[in-house]
């Protein structure tokens, strides 16, 4: 349905939907242009002063006889500006304006121009803290959707990469970019995917990527392994894009949603290809080593202290020193609460105060935690190795799905022996196997299915692919 005509009508209709006497940063203009009346509209902090000056001067030079007689060729001849649009339904516009796009309206007219000079606020594309690698690019994604697409731009210069926009959420509009490569994408999952989006009822996507994970794969929300593979790297992104992956971009969100992931994807790291062969093969077995070390360590050791009597000689000296004042399964679970609100204390310091906090945690929860009788050395020696290997893991999510699980070992092992061990173990390994990437695929591919020559690539880094010339 076409606006009025009269610009007096289509000034009251939005100054009443945007309620712009209380609205401060919602602005609106009347212009006179080419003799005749005119309003626009933007919202403050989100338009580029500059372009918005330069089209003002443009207009003041229009004549009333040079006025055309619709918004279309209006756009065409005044408006020296790529990114224009013509509108004609009341919600469009208003999604767009909120959106910063600035929005005018002309006397005789009956539709909305709309002229994308918009601007965001954005900080600097910095290496992010999380993903940090010895060598490699140093940028990473901001919270502007339009700068990170430009970052994987910038590395695949092919016609082939696609970029569609989607909108999810009825009172947020969240602009979603779905990144892939035509030709090496998975058409039918990259479907779903984008059906699953458009379908998508909620009123907003407060928490981003998350709220929207949450949307994209509802079920089996129990199991705790992750189903995305997240990072804030645009050489991770652009090369998963290059391997036929689908890469989901959410506008005020730093960091890539890359699917299907399996649990291999998860564990890969940029320092793996940022290295010769040799070195990222070494780096990449001693993550996956130090993961396993972190699920099954103290479970496991757990499990020997109740049972002395089948230590081998050469394992006598994990035995405690001294007797323990409380149990070792509370002293452990104490400890894995412990390192968490540490982790959370540590987040919520100021940085200035961060090395007091070190200080005291080391002093308190070292050597007089020891010495007053809560915990033996032992245990502190074996939850200090597995909090570093948990660190060692670029997946905070996998990190804490290990977490859970060796927590649920613990307690049954503690209160079922060996037997609570081995069903601890087991309930872990299906959690693993059983569960299913986005697109229904298995979680542990290429064991299952098995795929000898992709195995060995999860394990073991290759030469890059090339092409002879």
């Amino acid at each position: 349905m076409a606006f009025s005509t009269k610009i007096d009508d289509n000034i009251r209709l939005f100054n009443e939907k945007l309620d712009v006497e209380t609205n401060f940063d919602v602005v609106y203009r009347v212009l006179t242009i080419g003799g005749r009346m005119s309003c626009l509209y933007f919202v403050d902090g989100f338009t580029k002063d500059d372009v918005l000056l330069k089209l003002l001067q443009v207009w003041e030079g229009v004549k009333p006889e040079d006025m055309p007689t619709d918004a279309h060729e209006f756009s065409k001849q005044y408006i020296p500006y790529g990114e224009i649009g013509l509108l004609d339904r009341e919600e469009d516009v208003i999604t767009q304006l909120l959106m910063g796009i600035s929005c005018f309206f002309i006397d005789g007219y009956d539709k909305c121009l709309t002229v994308d000079c918009r601007t965001y606020p954005a900080r600097g594309v910095s290496e992010p803290e999380k993903d940090k690698v010895m060598r490699g690019s140093r940028d990473g994604f901001v919270e502007t959707l339009i700068f990170n697409t430009a970052l994987i731009r910038r590395r695949i210069r092919d016609p082939k990469l696609t970029m569609e926009i989607l909108t999810a959420g009825e009172s947020s509009h969240t602009d979603i970019a779905v990144c892939y490569m035509k030709g090496r994408v998975d058409e039918q999952m990259l479907s779903m995917i984008k059906d699953r989006i458009r379908n998508i009822q909620v009123d907003a996507l407060t928490m981003n990527q998350e709220s929207l994970a949450e949307c994209l794969y509802p079920k089996k929300w129990f199991n705790p392994f992750p189903k995305f593979k997240f990072s804030e790297r645009p050489d991770t992104a652009a090369a998963s894009i290059l391997e036929g992956n689908v890469v989901i971009l959410v506008d005020n969100s730093p960091s890539a949603m890359i699917l299907p992931s399996s649990v291999f994807d998860i564990i890969e790291e940029a320092d793996d290809y940022y290295f010769p062969p040799v070195t990222g093969t070494y780096l990449r077995l001693s993550r996956m080593t130090t993961s396993l070390l972190a699920l099954i360590l103290t479970p496991t050791w757990l499990l020997l202290m109740q049972n002395p009597h089948i230590l081998p000689t050469w394992l006598q000296f994990i035995k405690l020193s001294e007797e323990p004042y409380v149990p070792l399964i509370a002293q452990l679970l104490i400890l894995e609460f412990a390192i968490d609100g540490l982790r959370l204390a540590a987040i919520n310091t100021p940085s200035m105060l961060t090395t007091p906090l070190s200080v005291i945690a080391g002093i308190v929860l070292g050597e007089y935690a020891v010495s007053s009788g809560w915990f033996s050395s032992e245990t502190m020696l074996y939850m200090a190795f597995v909090t570093i290997a948990t660190y060692s893991q670029a997946s905070f999510e996998l990190g804490y799905a290990l977490k859970f699980m060796r927590v649920i070992i613990l307690i049954l092992t503690a209160a079922f022996d060996l037997w609570g061990y081995i069903a601890g173990m087991a309930f872990s390994v299906c959690a693993v196997v059983f569960n299913r990437t986005l697109s229904g695929k298995s979680y542990i591919y290429p064991l299952i299915p098995f795929s000898f020559s992709e195995l060995k690539k999860r394990f073991l880094r290759g030469r890059l692919p090339h092409k002879n010339r």
